[in-house]
């Protein structure tokens, strides 16, 4: 295990802030002779390659084999951004931005993509946010079309006005007028409520039926729980072609299955998942992830929430070499903001009692 905060002599605090934030401003390996010169430390270069060499003991510098600097382990980044890091949060400008692009009544997907796109351009990395499960909204309308015997298109219009297309494998045939009945039915006595409680109504409502309607009605939880059977989760990334442009990544091997991850998404969601209840900034630096082809990176992430629910996990993902004072601030902010666009009274707000 590395050292912690509070075992580090001061000066050996100092010393590797000092260095960390010169490496992650310069992207070179940090000498001693530079340290002297700039660490404000009243101490020969000789006692700060002394110290240097007890931090890289300790697991929290390495030396690479051509230079005599020294640059960041993963642990040594941990120490940093936990106890080390002094944040800079972002300006009224950035904040106005954010804002002014993240509004409410866009719509989900369009404002999902805005805030992607935004972590993305204002860090220059990658921006990734998962998306709410459509068993959050609420629905406002559903239609049945019958494509043939067996088939039936389900076309469902959601409280934020997202619209879901969904094939349903009927076990009978369903005739028109029928379809037109169960729809109607739904609109009636289910529109404003979120997906998970029409379901559990659906069920206790219709467990015992006696009239003609009443058995077509209980014919229908088939084509009501398929229609609103929630997709799998999703995630929106942007930014992916910048990684190609920062030194640390320049192997094309890593950067190909980088490339792939961001492709197949499923690890990457897992991750975010796994911070969902988290509250606050949470940050994955290299091994600490569990991918293997994020161990060359860092993922700074934190929940967005909307009237004390959690939605889902936005964040970046850039070199372990980023600077953690402005993507940790960045990332928090943006979390806020994007949960203010969902809260009551927005043009995307959740349901209550979801």
């Amino acid at each position: 295990m590395p050292p912690s905060f509070d075992q580090l002599a001061p000066r050996s605090r100092h010393l590797l802030r000092t260095l960390i934030a010169r490496h992650i401003q310069d992207g070179e390996p940090v000498g001693s002779a530079t340290l002297a010169r700039t660490a404000g430390l009243d101490v020969s270069a000789a006692t700060i390659r002394n110290i240097l060499g007890d931090l890289e003991d300790l697991g929290l510098l390495s030396s690479p084999h051509t230079s005599a600097g020294r640059i960041p382990t993963a642990h040594g980044y941990r120490v940093f951004v936990d106890s080390l890091v002094q944040m800079h949060p972002p300006g009224e400008q950035d904040l106005s931005r954010l804002r002014s692009e993240l509004a409410s009544g866009t719509g989900t997907q369009a404002l999902l993509g805005s805030a992607s796109e935004l972590l993305s351009a204002m860090s220059h990395f990658v921006g990734v946010v998962s998306a709410p499960t459509r068993e959050q909204f609420a629905f406002r309308q559903i239609d049945f079309v019958a494509l043939d015997a067996h088939r039936v298109l389900a076309i469902v219009v959601f409280a934020d006005s997202e619209v879901q297309n969904r094939v349903i494998e009927a076990r009978r045939p369903w005739e028109p007028g029928e379809l037109e009945q169960v729809a109607n039915y739904l609109n009636t006595h289910f529109a404003g409520l979120p997906v998970a409680q029409i379901r559990r109504r659906l069920l206790h409502e219709l467990r015992d039926t006696r009239s003609e309607m009443e058995q077509l009605l209980a014919h229908s939880i088939e084509l009501a729980e398929q229609a609103l059977q929630p997709p799998a989760n999703d995630m929106l990334v942007a930014g992916q072609t910048r990684l190609m442009g920062v030194q640390d990544l320049s192997d094309l091997e890593r950067l190909r299955e980088l490339f792939e991850l961001f492709s197949s998404k499923r690890e990457i969601l897992q991750l975010l998942e796994r911070t969902i209840q988290a509250p606050g900034v949470r940050i994955f630096i290299g091994e600490e992830t569990g991918v293997v082809p994020l161990e060359g990176v860092s993922l700074v992430t934190a929940p967005y929430t909307a009237d004390g629910q959690v939605l889902g996990v936005l964040g970046v993902i850039g070199p372990k070499r980023m600077a953690y004072d402005r993507m940790i601030p960045l990332v928090q902010a943006t979390a806020e903001v994007l949960g203010a666009a969902f809260s009551p009274g927005s043009g995307n707000s959740m349901p209550r009692g979801a």
